[in-house]
């Protein structure tokens, strides 16, 4: 085991021989001219020896201090480089993240510019489809789910707000559609279609109309695209559809709005969590996906 005197009176001690004085010093390192003169009188203590000097003309480093810089600074300089040699290529590989279809689409793909603004040596593959899903070949994914995924480093990053909507064409004198009188459009999830008529009817407090019935469909864009051509009524989460609800394209067919139970997660398996480039994206995502 090496026997080093504390790595920050070191770094100080480089610090304060650069600009030959305590108190830039202190002003470089963002701290106080007693911390700076605290950490020199350790290194000091633990050499045995003074390394510095006061003057009428300034302070001066004494011989065993001139003797400390050449070999101080160049191991800092090698322990820079070291890191920057683990640390560079690491950011710059490229992030291999999995997300559904619709929500890379819709929601992911229109923010990642301003993450590449951000992060430029962060190269992003995104893929939607179902596989990979061996924790081994990505670096993260967005699962749309209820709950988190065991074995893996798991947080929610939003839950879905659903609405019910409709194409413009299917009110009529600004009344909204007779839910009867139309298909129910459902996404299919795991070979079921998701409940969200059911907690949707339920939340209205509607019991008259079978949330059974309708058309079922493998993505919510094929929902999305139905709905746009007036063959439904949909109940879709406002994120999904932010531009067609902002230029009227789908309109809402009531105010009720109903909160999960359903939402997506950010999942990182244990080989990539740590890692700088997931949780730099990580952070981003979640604060994206608080706005």
């Amino acid at each position: 085991m090496r026997e080093l005197p504390s790595l920050n009176a070191l770094r100080v001690f480089e610090e304060v021989a650069r600009h030959s004085s305590f108190s830039r010093a202190a002003l470089a390192l963002n701290v106080t001219q007693g911390a700076v003169s605290r950490q020199i009188k350790q290194l000091e203590d633990y050499l045995g020896v003074a390394l510095f000097v006061r003057t009428p003309q300034g302070l001066w480093l004494t011989p065993a201090g001139s003797a400390l810089v050449p070999g101080l600074s160049d191991a800092f300089d090698r322990m820079q480089q070291a890191l920057r040699e683990v640390r560079v290529p690491n950011l710059r590989q490229r992030l291999r993240i999995l997300a559904p279809p619709t929500y890379a689409t819709r929601w992911l793909s229109p923010r990642l510019k301003g993450f590449h603004k951000r992060y430029p040596d962060i190269a992003l593959n995104v893929r939607n489809d179902a596989g990979p899903e061996s924790p081994s070949e990505i670096d993260c994914r967005i699962r749309f789910g209820k709950a988190p995924a065991q074995g893996w480093h798991s947080r929610l990053l939003l839950l879905e707000r659903h609405l019910a909507v409709a194409a413009p064409e299917l009110f009529e004198a600004g009344r909204p559609p007779v839910l009867a009188a139309h298909p129910l459009l459902h996404i299919l999830h795991e070979g079921r279609h998701l409940l969200v008529w059911e907690n949707w009817l339920e939340a209205t407090g509607r019991s008259d109309i079978d949330p059974s019935q309708g058309l079922e469909f493998s993505t919510l864009d094929q929902v999305i695209h139905t709905a746009l051509a007036g063959g439904g009524l949909a109940v879709i989460d406002r994120r999904m559809i932010e531009y067609e609800l902002a230029t009227g394209q789908l309109l809402p067919i009531s105010p009720v709005e109903v909160e999960g139970p359903y939402g997506y997660w950010l999942d990182v398996p244990n080989g990539s969590h740590g890692l700088s480039k997931v949780e730099l994206f990580c952070q981003w995502l979640e604060s994206q996906s608080g706005e």
